[in-house]
């Protein structure tokens, strides 16, 4: 009976360690989509704006009928917008909050609020 047991035993083990043989898993973070270039790659982004850098307000509070203080986020206001670009000839779409939007028509046009910024177009 012993010998049976020590038998399935065996065959158990030898059978786990040759499934875990194979290849190994990648647990690099790249992926295959992010090494390819262009805009098109489907990559999760920030919800921010491309030029100014606003992120939502994690601490703005709900005060309840009873008092209750419920804590919610207050999303920025995105949209995503095509501007000319002189400088490098070609139309650049960035994701700018409405803020950064006023702010292209405030300094006249997006190379020179890009400038201003510290924003290079050219990866956009």
């Amino acid at each position: 009976m012993r010998s049976a047991i020590a038998a399935l035993l065996l065959a158990l083990v030898l059978a786990t360690a040759s499934a875990f043989t194979g290849t190994p898993l990648n647990l690099s973070r790249t992926s295959p989509a992010s090494a390819r270039s262009g805009s098109s790659s489907l990559v999760m982004r920030e919800r921010a704006c491309d030029l100014l850098g606003k992120t939502a307000n994690r601490k703005a509070r709900v005060v309840t009928f009873s008092h209750k203080r419920i804590h919610k986020v207050q999303q920025v206001n995105l949209q995503w917008k095509r501007f000319y670009s002189d400088d490098l000839g070609r139309r650049v779409r960035l994701r700018l909050s409405t803020k950064g939007i006023k702010t292209v028509n405030k300094y006249g046009g997006i190379d020179a609020a890009a400038k201003k910024f510290g924003v290079n177009l050219a990866k956009f």
